[in-house]
Formats: C-alpha cells, sequence, structure tokens
C-alpha cells in the first residue's frame, strides 16, 4: 500500500489471463518500428504482448527519443481492436486553455468563438486507442477531469448538460517520474494510479548498445531507400 484495490484485482486478472510470450509474439523491424534484440528490449516486447489485448490503461515512460510513441502504436496494433482509430495528444504542446476541449470536446456556444460542436479526442478515439504524450504536463485540473473518465468511462463535453460513454483504450507516455511526483504532492497519487494500471519502462540506448548495428543498418536502408541509393554504400565508423 498504498494502491486502488480495482487497480490491484485488474492486475491479478490480467496475470490470469496473459498468453505466454512463446504464444503471442511482438512482430519485430519496420512493420513495428521497433528495432533490437537485446535482452533490456526484449523485455518490452514480452511486456507489450502480455497487455497489449487487455482492456487496461498502460503508462509508457522513458527518456526522450527512446520511441514512446513507436509502443504505444505497437499497444494498438497488437490491442482487441487494432481495426480502431490511435488518437495522439501531446499534452504538452496545447495550451491549458484549450486542452480540455481537445480532449473532451465542445458544444457550440460554450465559450467565446465557439461557433460549432467540436468532437474531442477521447470521442474521435472510440473503440481504439487513445495515446495521451507528454501526460506528466498535465495540470491538476485535468487530472481530476481524465481520472473521473478513467473511472467512468464517461466524458461531457464542456457546454453539455449530459455524458457519454465511450470505450476507449488509454495509453499514456512520459519521460518524468511520476512515481517520485507523486510522493512529492506534484501529480495525483489517484490519477497516477488509474493511469498506470500496467506500466512499461523503456531503456535508453546507451542500455543496450548491442542493438546499435541493427539500428544503423535500419537507417542506412531506410534513407537509402528514401534517397534512391545504392544500398551497397557503406558505413563509416
Amino acid at each position: 500500500k498504498p494502491f486502488a484495490v480495482e487497480v490491484l484485482v485488474e492486475r491479478v486478472r490480467a496475470a490470469a489471463r496473459t498468453p505466454t510470450a512463446a504464444s503471442r509474439q511482438v512482430e519485430l523491424g519496420p512493420a513495428s518500428m521497433i528495432i533490437g534484440n537485446d535482452p533490456a528490449i526484449v523485455e518490452v516486447y514480452n511486456a507489450v504482448a502480455r497487455v497489449a489485448p487487455l482492456p487496461i490503461p498502460v503508462l509508457v515512460r522513458g527518456e526522450t527519443g527512446t520511441g514512446k510513441e513507436l509502443i504505444a502504436r505497437a499497444l494498438h496494433r497488437y490491442s482487441a481492436h487494432p481495426e480502431g482509430p490511435f488518437v495522439p495528444i501531446n499534452c504538452g504542446a496545447i495550451p491549458d486553455t484549450l486542452l480540455e476541449s481537445e480532449l473532451f470536446g465542445h458544444r457550440r456556444g460554450a465559450f467565446t468563438g465557439a461557433d460549432r460542436d467540436h468532437r474531442g479526442a477521447i470521442e474521435a478515439a472510440r473503440a481504439g486507442t487513445l495515446f495521451l504524450d507528454e501526460v506528466g504536463e498535465l495540470t491538476a485540473a485535468l487530472q481530476v477531469k481524465l481520472l473521473r473518465f478513467l473511472q467512468s468511462g464517461e466524458v461531457r463535453a464542456v457546454g453539455s448538460d449530459r455524458s457519454l460513454e465511450v470505450p476507449v483504450r488509454v495509453v499514456a507516455a512520459t519521460n518524468r517520474n511520476l512515481r517520485a511526483e507523486v510522493a512529492e504532492g506534484l501529480f495525483r497519487e489517484d490519477f497516477f494510479f488509474r493511469l498506470a494500471a500496467y506500466e512499461i519502462v523503456l531503456p535508453p540506448l546507451r542500455e543496450r548498445r548491442s542493438d546499435v548495428a541493427l539500428l544503423v543498418e535500419h537507417f542506412r536502408r531506410a534513407h537509402a531507400e528514401r534517397l534512391g541509393l545504392d544500398l551497397q554504400t557503406t558505413v563509416s565508423a
């Protein structure tokens, strides 16, 4: 403790339903854009395979440039509803005054300039995946609103008097240590535990140096194809 009992129960259920790594493997290479076979990144593949089919929120944590959105897209691709939409929202790139509307939508006349109804990202991601990038940037007020959505599965647009049930899988990403921020009172504990029903931590490349050669070859081929160059061109160390 402390933990939310319902989150603990869901994690136990998830463990009981989890397929073995041998029975469900994440596809590697350009199709998923996840490159590497170092044990550290293979554990990430296994984590994706375990949790992707389960309808629970996932928090992806890692330094900038480690591929958090790639993992989010892999979770969507191997989810129970890969045909559904994948809707990314960068929580750190949208002003606080607009982010609520971007997430929840708004009704015409809800505020100055709202001259038409607007469907928010949550509703747009119905039967698919909502990806909240840079989730650590959310204000306390928006954390409360998203917590209510995660608890109820219902969304209410700004200016609306009714709620709408929206089935959607939430994947969030951050380069911050939210557990430490919770301990310091900088991030809501209840929201964190709802958001991190399952947590995947991405290792930086310096911790899986055996993958450098694979990545160099991957990017060499990608850029050669894009530029129309001969693949026989060598790469100098």
